[in-house]
């Protein structure tokens, strides 16, 4: 019977040489797979769902015969690693490489495939079965906006005075990784001071376009056109009417009449539009001044769990707008702008501006690009403070989902990787000292 190896998914490799019959299998030549560091606290990323070895003898034991597989299951993930960190001299990486994109155009050409249908945002039609998406993606910004208003009144956020890190917690944390003005000076220590909602939820601005596909924006008009939040532009272009801000909603599509021209459609021999069903209700937000705590400890409680459902709704339906809205981002500094093509401002102030004469460098945006998480270290214990020397024991978690969690919310479980629930923390440091 050859029972040369046995196979599992995790590539963790045991060879055992076996150079006479008589003599058991020898230990000694143990060859690790480089790639994975079992002794670190990344050894198991994601998901990881069996752990096995793989056996190879020169001549087949009688003994080894028998076994088929040796696993361990482990189907929970565990110390996700968090996104990388982009210096400023950096240029955000593509969401699909140059290179998948030119093999696959080439592909198109070799094969000549057809055309796919066009979606009906490219010809000027709005996605009717993504109205009701859009009005919840709405809602739900301004649900988080609100409770979060509430919640800053009973949970603590510090804030850098020097950079744009901030904290949830009684007290800032004690890491020295502030990269603002006269770093270097303070050893790189934060300087604690208040925050207010903005910190959190990174309040980024597009320019609101009338017609998405009008042209682009030139550089002269770059004060005159209107900024509002990115979300609340995309969630106008996906149908939702605001009277503050008008946009044009064509009943036919465009006649394209060049490379880059078209013309809208006679539309005068439409009939009537039809009476539309009531909307969906828009939210408001509410004033600073009428911002009112929580009334109770379980009030709290329940205030964070709708928080985070707000949020996780808010980013669910925005990533399937931006499937069939396309959003675009600039790969030096974190312009968005919504629609179809970059708008031609010379704004941009990143690094090597002036090569690019203040132009933006478009590319596709990602989630994380129109909703920024703004990662922030995970307090386990409230009353007790985090430790320098234990950096590497402690997660991350986006702040919103710290506050909440701090507030009493239970912990969703995508997040649980990031903020490192499975790893043990030490009681001291000496205790750190001995963790291999």
């Amino acid at each position: 019977m050859d029972c040369t190896c046995l196979h599992s998914r995790l590539s963790t490799k045991v060879l055992v040489h076996n150079r006479r019959r008589s003599q058991p299998p020898n230990f000694r030549n143990l060859r690790c797979n480089p790639q994975l560091n079992l002794t670190s606290l990344d050894s198991l990323k994601q998901s990881c769902s069996g752990l096995a070895l793989e056996l190879k003898l020169r001549s087949p034991s009688k003994k080894l015969c028998p076994v088929q597989a040796v696993g361990i299951r482990c189907d929970h993930p565990q110390n996700a690693d968090l996104p990388r960190y982009y210096s400023r001299k950096e240029k955000k990486p593509f969401p699909i490489p140059i290179v998948e994109l030119r093999r696959a155009a080439r592909d198109r050409m070799k094969n000549r495939l057809p055309k796919r249908r066009v979606p009906p945002p490219k010809i000027g039609l709005v996605i009717k079965s993504l109205v009701p998406a859009a009005y919840n993606v709405y809602n739900a910004r301004i649900t988080v906006i609100n409770n979060l208003k509430r919640l800053l009144k009973v949970v603590t956020v510090n804030g850098c005075k020097w950079c744009n890190e901030i904290h949830v917690g009684p007290v800032g944390h004690p890491f020295k990784s502030c990269r603002g003005s006269q770093a270097s000076q303070r050893k790189g220590h934060h300087e604690w001071g208040k925050t207010v909602l903005e910190d959190i939820i990174v309040p980024l601005e597009s320019y609101h376009l009338y017609d998405r596909l009008g042209k682009r924006i030139s550089h002269e008009e770059r004060f005159s056109i209107p900024r509002i939040p990115a979300v609340v532009e995309l969630c106008i272009q996906a149908g939702v009417d605001i009277p503050e801000y008008p946009t044009k909603r064509r009943r036919k599509p465009i006649v394209w009449t060049g490379k880059n021209e078209f013309v809208d459609a006679d539309e005068s021999e439409l009939p009537d539009p039809e009476p539309e069903s009531p909307k969906p209700p828009i939210l408001t937000e509410i004033p600073d001044p009428e911002v009112e705590p929580p009334s109770s400890a379980e009030a709290t409680v329940l205030l964070a769990e709708e928080t985070l459902v707000a949020w996780e709704k808010m980013r669910a339906g925005a990533n399937k707008l931006m499937k069939m809205y396309p959003v675009r981002v600039c790969g030096y500094c974190p312009e968005v702008h919504v629609g179809p093509s970059g708008h031609k401002a010379q704004n941009c102030g990143a690094h090597k501006h002036q090569q690019r004469n203040g132009q933006h460098g478009w590319q596709t945006a990602v989630l994380d690009d129109l909703i920024p998480p703004r990662y922030v270290w995970h307090v386990p214990d409230v009353t007790e403070p985090l430790q320098r020397e234990l950096r590497s024991f402690y997660g991350q978690a986006p702040a919103v989902v710290e506050i909440c969690v701090q507030a009493g919310a239970e912990v969703p479980e995508q997040y649980k990787p990031t903020m490192r629930f499975d790893v043990g923390i030490p009681s001291s440091i000496k205790e750190a000292e001995m963790v291999v």
